[in-house]
Parts: structure tokens; C-alpha cells; sequence
């Protein structure tokens, strides 16, 4: 199967579509531009693109990071990163910056080492202890 995501005109993710693989094939090589064919004249939408269920933070679920593809899953409400090449989760807060290398937003401190549970205090700009 090939999972696909519908962009709006901002690369705001709006659905994830699966299709069959022979809808996205050339022969037996699959093809990003065939799918989005396929999709195109299937729904009259055309801003499309294809995602792997199999990565999350620019790691490959099978431990083979070279199969990682366009840095996450494409999730609705996420954005696709054209410049970048990845998709990537809502920003969670204004201060955190994107980190195009694991395709995540990094706070501006890092997370602690110790034990416990921490959340972000962003009027602050750190992390707090629950």
C-alpha cells in the first residue's frame, strides 16, 4: 500500500490517503508522480504527496534509517516542508525551533536528564517538574 498526503495550498496536511501499489506503479518501480496521478483523477484534487507510515522523526521503523522517507508520517494539521523536504507535527510552542536533521521542533532547553515528568513552561522558558 501508499500512503499519500492532501496538501492545501499552505502544505497544510488536510487527509492521508492509502492507495494500491499498482496505482502508483511504472512496471514494478513505484512512482510518487503516478500516484498523485491516480489521485488527481480520482478526487480533482492535485496537491499531493506521498508519505511512509514506517518514519517518524527521520528514523525508519525497521532500524534502516536509509528507508526513512520525508522526515514523518504526514499526520492532518502538520505541514510539509517543501525546502526541507519532510513533514513535519504542529509547533508546539513559539519558541522552539524546527531541527530539520530529526525533522522535530527542539525547545530552546534542552530536556532534563533526571527522572520525573516535565512539561514546558514557555512564559519562562523552561522546564518544570510535575
Amino acid at each position: 500500500m501508499a500512503t499519500f498526503a492532501k496538501l492545501d495550498q499552505n502544505n497544510i496536511v488536510l487527509d492521508i490517503n492509502v492507495i494500491s501499489n499498482e496505482d502508483t506503479s511504472q512496471g514494478e518501480v513505484e512512482v510518487e508522480s503516478v500516484g498523485v496521478t491516480f489521485l488527481s483523477d480520482l478526487t480533482g484534487y492535485t496537491n499531493w504527496k506521498k508519505t511512509s507510515y514506517n518514519t517518524i522523526n527521520n528514523t525508519h521503523s525497521s532500524g534502516d534509517n536509509s528507508k526513512a522517507f520525508r522526515g514523518n508520517y504526514a499526520v492532518i494539521g502538520g505541514s510539509y516542508d517543501p525546502t526541507n523536504d519532510i513533514f513535519i507535527f504542529q509547533k508546539p510552542f513559539p519558541s522552539w525551533t524546527l531541527n530539520v536533521i530529526t525533522a522535530t521542533w527542539d525547545s530552546p532547553v534542552p530536556f532534563p536528564d533526571e527522572d520525573g515528568n516535565f512539561t514546558w513552561d514557555e512564559n519562562n522558558q523552561q522546564w518544570v517538574g510535575t
